[in-house]
């Protein structure tokens, strides 16, 4: 009997390490994934319109700012964005999940009302799609970065039920706060995240940079581990 229970204490102990194991490989495997959008983190200043060429003198013109960070709550790690005066969205999440190898993105509208979207980053083009309960047309938002991370654009668009054409409702286009097309080199990286970092922070004597609010929250919840991941990177290349 001995026998038989430690036998079953010890295949418990080995599936909670096998399970312990594989959340660290989807963890690990979702802030890679994200990393591969670091250049939307940021304070944005953008112009919105019709999703057209040439917008005409009636057309809707619109400023709003967007603002991209990262979050952490133990070795989970996810992205959230605010769009200020947005003609559409008002805030949103972002997450990967390793299991269905796509990007789920949690929008919240001006209006108050919650919609995901899941999709895939397709020639550095993060494509997001769902349908809509009430209508069954299915929305799209597409974003991407450019000119080397100084710019940031989105489109919204929509499909109708049984349709093939996309109609395109509008585009917003936007510049990094701080940055113009000119000046695109970048010099720090955020000790956190890998990503451009702008926002100094200190500790024991020593300047380091981060990208973003939420990277800053991390590290001065944790520092040490922050470091030596940092200098542990740093020192493979």
């Amino acid at each position: 009997m001995k026998r038989l229970l430690a036998l079953a204490l010890m295949l418990s102990v080995l599936a909670l390490a096998l399970k312990t194991r594989a959340a660290d490989r989807e963890d690990s495997e979702a802030k890679e994934a994200l990393k591969a959008l670091q250049d939307f983190i940021g304070n944005w200043k953008g112009t919105g319109g019709p999703d057209k060429p040439r917008p005409g003198p009636t057309d809707p013109i619109w400023s709003e700012k967007i603002s991209w960070s990262w979050r952490f709550k133990g070795e989970d790690a996810w992205l959230v964005v605010h769009f200020q005066n947005g003609k559409y969205l008002k805030s949103g999440e972002l997450r990967y999940l390793p299991d269905k190898k796509r990007y789920q993105f949690t929008a919240t509208t001006q209006d108050g009302k919650k919609g995901v979207f899941e999709g895939e980053l397709k020639n550095e083009v993060l494509v997001l799609e769902r349908q809509d309960p009430d209508t069954k047309a299915t929305q799209q938002i597409k974003m991407n970065a450019a000119a080397e991370g100084v710019r940031f654009i989105y489109r919204v668009a929509h499909k109708d039920e049984g349709g093939t054409l996309w109609k395109k409702d509008y585009l917003v286009a936007s510049t990094k706060e701080g940055e113009s097309l000119a000046t695109t080199e970048k010099k720090t990286v955020c000790v956190v995240s890998g990503g451009l970092g702008t926002i100094p922070i200190g500790y024991k004597g020593e300047t380091f940079y981060v990208c973003c609010s939420g990277c800053a929250e991390a590290f001065r919840e944790n520092p040490e581990k922050y470091i030596a991941e940092y200098r542990a990177k740093k020192g493979k290349r």
